[in-house]
């Protein structure tokens, strides 16, 4: 028998064990070559006007999976080699050559590699066409896309993951020559040792996440701290929340597991003082295990939030820049009955007298200030604004004290002036005092920033500034096409203003990357569920003589299922918790920052990654049992 054919005859035989390792990698695989197609893919360059950006997009992409998805096969096939150091050590036993045993450890952790491969670029070619239909779907392009097959995407899978496991498979090689023999019989017996809890270290972990969630959660432009910091304060938060998390699972963990034991009458109860003590010992010992899973599960969970949210609320952004379907300057060249001519029937269609009016503005300072001196606004009257308003749904206004009001959609607190109570003054000593600020817009906002003055005021102004005049135009489900055509019959000079462009170009470059950021975060979700799968399944094959003892002393099956149960969950609930409340303190300062809600968009963002998460749970727990119930009737 050859070494190679006693390799995959191990496969064969441990199948089951290494399905999870081998589906998580075929999925990154798949997920891999769906990104190289896509990159190749004329379809995608075809549909959309940014196809070299998707393409940098995509390859950047492949470009962390591959740096993720090498440290992941790497950290899972050690799990893969501890399991099966006492198999070593018999062939040691039985006279096998180091050398021998080596190839077939290679051979062998090279053959799931090329049998993951084969089913991955195989499924990646079946599911192509589902994926690009999906990123066309989420660009806003109502296109099915055909099968592709692209040989450049099959030679760069091939090319990347054949290195990857090859580097694998040697590091299986030398597993033999890193230990003695003895070391290699009692190596499943060698866990992580488990530290004792301190006081002092839980509170430095508490200490350590707090600052970073307090960092986070300040004002970068107001923020003393971020002022002092300067640059360094995103790696600082990084930094403190992911030791605070270490030291979390480290000690805090711990103490919070010594309280429940110490309820005695709860703890004598069924399996209560087993499942208590082992977690005593996992959750501690496995702190850097944990610690990595939930620092995975916040970056996943941010990164996708974030996203989705974005892409969640391009269609409201798009009504408050763009509330005109279209709208556009009336120069001198502009043919009116031309548009006329192309439009369908308008909800309406009003032509708009406005000035371009320079102010003295010393007063209105804010944080992004350069040289405020002298600013250029669009000026409308209250009549006019409110005509608009009316016709758009929206509130009237209603200025007092003939004070005036400017429409600032990108009003940010800490970025924007003060506006209220401060004084503009025209060129001609015009001086208009402002009662604030109002963020409902009645222009698109291609006519600038508006200032809404009372009539008598806008008389005044009149032979201050220059007169324009704006088409604003409302049709019901417009089209990109008929904005296509619109903008080709107007001049350059017009600076024809879009929503369905707009809502367009918005959908596009958020929904590639809604895309890109969710079938990566898949990927990281695999990888993160696999890992504490490998990790618990390693634990239950070292538990298997405890729970033989409880069998054999009369302890039903359902007991036993249901400490396994809790204990798993435990393992599982932990690092998602803690990283889901990373996650929520990142989106709550990123929404701060961008100045939107996020709330709806992450709550199901979240409840997606745990639900998918869930199903580790539940495969993990099941495997557990299976282990556990298949020892218990052999010894029986």
């Amino acid at each position: 028998m050859t070494l190679f054919s006693l390799a995959r005859k191990n496969i064969a035989r441990n199948f089951s064990q290494y399905f999870l390792y081998i589906a998580s990698m075929v999925f990154s695989i798949v997920i891999y070559f769906t990104f190289v197609t896509l990159k190749y893919s004329d379809i995608v360059s075809e549909m959309t006007k940014s196809s070299q950006k998707m393409g940098s997009l995509m390859s950047g992409a492949a470009v962390v999976l591959i740096f993720f998805v090498a440290i992941f096969i790497a950290y899972s096939n050690s799990f893969f080699m501890k399991k099966r150091k006492k198999e070593v050590a018999l062939y040691a036993l039985l006279g096998v050559r180091k050398r021998q045993i080596g190839f077939m450890l290679f051979f062998e952790n090279l053959l799931l590699g090329v049998f993951s491969l084969v089913i991955g670029v195989f499924l990646g070619f079946l599911s192509s066409k589902l994926f690009v239909t999906v990123l066309i779907r989420l660009m806003g392009y109502d296109v099915v896309a055909p099968f592709t097959f692209s040989t450049e995407a099959v030679i760069n899978t091939a090319s990347v993951f054949l290195i990857i496991f090859f580097i694998t498979s040697f590091q299986g090689y030398r597993l033999i020559y890193q230990f003695k023999l003895i070391d290699l019989f009692h190596a499943s017996k060698k866990g992580e040792v488990a530290p004792k809890p301190s006081w002092v270290i839980a509170i430095l972990g508490v200490i350590s996440i707090g600052t970073g969630y307090w960092l986070a959660l300040q004002n970068l432009l107001t923020s003393e701290a971020w002022r002092i910091l300067g640059m360094f304060t995103p790696l600082i938060i990084l930094a403190t929340v992911i030791i605070g998390t270490f030291l979390l699972f480290h000690s805090v963990t711990g103490f919070v597991l010594t309280l429940f034991k110490r309820r005695e009458k709860w703890l004598w109860k069924g399996l209560h003082l087993m499942t208590i003590s082992q977690l005593l010992y996992r959750v501690r010992g496995n702190a850097r295990t944990l610690t990595v899973i939930a620092i995975l599960s916040a970056t996943t969970v941010t990164a996708g939030g974030a996203v989705y949210s974005l892409y969640y609320n391009i269609n409201d952004n798009v009504k408050l820049t763009d509330p005109n379907t279209f709208m556009y300057e009336q120069t001198a060249n502009v043919d009116n009955d031309k548009v006329t001519s192309l439009l369908p029937t308008t909800k309406y269609d009003e032509n708009i007298s406005a000035l371009f009016v320079t102010f003295e503005a010393k007063q209105l300072e804010s944080a992004m200030s350069i040289d405020e001196d002298k600013r250029i606004y669009t000026v409308i009257n209250e009549t006019t604004y409110n005509k608009l308003a009316r016709l758009q749904q929206k509130e009237e206004l209603n200025l007092k004290g003939n004070k005036a009001t400017i429409i600032d959609v990108q009003y940010h607190e800490s970025l924007s002036p003060k506006y209220a109570g401060k004084t503009i003054t025209s060129k001609k000593g015009t001086a208009i005092t402002l009662e604030g600020y109002h963020e409902v817009p009645v222009l698109n906002l291609m006519a600038g920033m508006t200032l809404v003055v009372t009539d008598a005021q806008y008389k005044e102004l009149e032979k201050q500034g220059e007169s324009v005049q704006f088409r604003a135009i409302g049709v019901d489900n417009a089209t990109t096409d008929l904005s296509k055509k619109i903008a080709s019959a107007l001049p350059e000079k017009a600076q024809f203003s879009s929503a369905p462009e707009d809502y367009q170009s918005g959908i596009e470059g958020m929904g590639s990357l809604l895309f890109i950021g969710s079938f990566l975060g898949l990927v990281f979700l695999a990888a993160t569920g696999s890992i504490i799968y490998f990790k618990v399944l390693t634990e239950a094959e070292e538990d298997k003589s405890q729970y033989n003892m409880l069998y054999k002393m009369g302890v039903g099956a359902r007991e036993m299922r249901k400490t396994v149960a809790s204990q798993v969950f435990v393992i599982f609930a932990v690092p998602l918790v803690i990283g889901l409340a990373h996650s929520a303190v990142a989106l709550t300062a990123f929404s701060k920052l961008f100045s939107m809600d996020f709330t709806k968009p992450v709550i199901i963002w979240m409840l997606a990654y745990t639900a998918i998460y869930g199903i580790y749970y539940v495969l993990t727990v099941y495997s557990y049992n299976r282990i556990i119930t298949q020892n218990n009737k052999r010894e029986g």
